[in-house]
């Protein structure tokens, strides 16, 4: 099974790239997403053995974040096919300073949104450090070119961004992996990989000070690319001047790849031992990832960055979750799944406006309401879920690590959350409501039927998050309780 997953995407996007039509080019980017939707679930069913001598090997925490991606991006692939029907070639103004540019070809488009698929499935599919440094660096390569959809001064500079930003990060992350090699180097057993199943029977006799060394290093290099502040200054270029589904596969599931990362190092530390050293440096960062998006949210006027923020702070609160441990953990792996299919269904819909109104504009995009009638219901329900109101499922993994950090005696910690998530509540009411009500720029023409596959898509993932918020099968329960333990146990 694992040796198939990763090339099913693979190859799809190299056939991708060969055919000459957009029409068979979109029906095959869904279809390689349902393949490898099955498959991925096809897994829960019979668990795969390792492949490729190990390299490639899934446990809990990789099938949950495996499982995500592989949703999200069926979700934006459907989503896909009408935006792509829509955009079209030829030549384009900006709405903004009015410039002409042109858009990427769309089979270069479709082949680098089914490579970052594969590279997001290697990612997930392994406990191999230097593999999934690999994944994540082949991830940042596949994405880039997403980003530069829109060929205009904006999104260029927004790429050139991202790729600085986290190619740094990435290199930070391979010293890292550099010093774990260092620290678990003992000359009469030396390692043969660097793989989590060898590593961490090994872990306690580990020398600790190179420990501590990797793990900020890891820290810091995929905290780059996860968003955590203070490292997350591509992130909010990159969401506002990408395509909309990228967007949402950007926060909904590269992000997640990046905090994988920094669990598998976390796994590590808490085998030997130190967990309280990963555990107080993730508080840190997780407070700090939360107190920046609260005042950059504040008094935002670009929904899309406004977005963006957000995912720093949700970043922040999975950080603050593993950080604080027991009951937080399993709620950080809740907070996870909940922010992933919010996240998707958000930026989704602010496709759909931005379409319309040709702005990203808090300000400019009103009357959304009469304009749009089911994707200002979404829009609606989207904001409740994400500031974590209830009944949707953000309210519940949130509330649980409010729980843990009170039950552990982090007082200061609770206190700044609740504060933190008041502002930012506040901060996005207001701009959401802005767009919601007043009434429909005279510019703006009535756009008559909303089309299924822009509406959708977003609804089913909104949905998702709703029963999670009112109900958490048994089958999600215990991927989730397992998730939880593999890194509060560092197995």
């Amino acid at each position: 099974m694992l040796t198939v997953l990763p090339l099913v995407p693979l190859l799809a996007g190299l056939l991708a790239l060969a055919l000459p039509a957009d029409g068979p080019r979109r029906a095959l980017l869904v279809l390689a997403g349902l393949i490898h939707l099955a498959l991925t679930l096809a897994c829960f069913v019979h668990p795969p053995a390792p492949a490729y001598g190990g390299l490639l090997e899934l446990d809990a925490l990789g099938q949950l974040f495996l499982t995500l991606a592989s949703l999200l991006f069926v979700a934006a692939s459907c989503y896909a096919v009408g935006y792509l029907g829509h955009e079209g070639a030829g030549p384009r103004r900006d709405f903004q300073d009015g410039a002409a540019f042109v858009n990427a070809p769309e089979r270069v488009f479709t082949m680098c949104l089914l490579l970052f698929l594969a590279a997001m499935t290697v990612v997930c599919a392994t406990r191999n450090l230097s593999v999934l440094w690999v994944g994540i660096e082949a991830t940042t390569l596949s994405s880039a070119p997403l980003i530069y959809f829109h060929r205009h001064r904006r999104s260029l500079e927004a790429t050139w961004k991202y790729l600085v930003i986290c190619s740094v990060g990435i290199a930070l992350a391979l010293l890292g992996n550099i010093l774990f090699s260092v620290a678990f180097y003992d000359p009469a057993s030396p390692l043969t990989s660097m793989g989590l199943t060898e590593m961490l029977p090994r872990a306690a006799g580990a020398a600790h000070p190179w420990l501590r060394a990797a793990f900020i290093f890891l820290l810091v290099g995929y905290g780059s690319k996860m968003g955590l502040a203070p490292m997350h200054n591509w992130l909010p270029d990159a969401h506002s001047q990408s395509p909309s589904l990228v967007s949402a596969m950007l926060s909904g599931a590269l992000l997640n790849c990046a905090f994988l990362g920094i669990l598998r190092a976390q796994q590590l530390l808490v085998a030997a031992g130190m967990g309280d050293f990963g555990g107080e440096l993730l508080v840190l960062f997780g407070l700090v990832s939360m107190g920046t998006a609260a005042v950059f949210i504040v008094g935002q006027g670009d929904y899309k960055r406004l977005l963006a923020y957000s995912s720093v702070e949700h970043m922040g609160i999975l950080a603050l979750g593993v950080g604080i441990g027991g009951g937080a953990t399993f709620g950080a792996m809740l907070h996870a799944v909940n922010h992933s299919l919010t996240k998707g269904a958000l930026f989704l819909i602010s496709g759909n406006i931005l379409a319309l109104y040709h702005t990203r504009s808090c300000y400019d995009a009103r009357g959304l309401s009469r304009a749009l009638p089911v994707t200002a219901a979404l829009w609606t329900a989207g904001f409740l879920a994400i500031v974590g109101s209830p009944p949707f499922g953000i309210f519940v993994s949130e509330l649980t690590i409010l729980k843990a950090m009170l039950a552990g005696g982090h007082g200061f910690a609770a206190t700044f959350y609740m504060v933190a998530l008041a502002v930012i509540f506040i901060g996005m009411a207001t701009p959401v409501c802005r767009m919601i009500q007043g009434p429909l720029p005279p510019a703006v023409p009535h756009p008559g039927r909303e089309q299924l596959l822009s509406v959708v898509p977003p609804l089913l993932l909104l949905a998702a998050t709703l029963v999670l918020g009112l109900y958490i099968p048994e089958a999600v329960t215990g991927l989730l309780e397992r998730a939880a333990a593999a890194v509060s146990l560092g197995g």
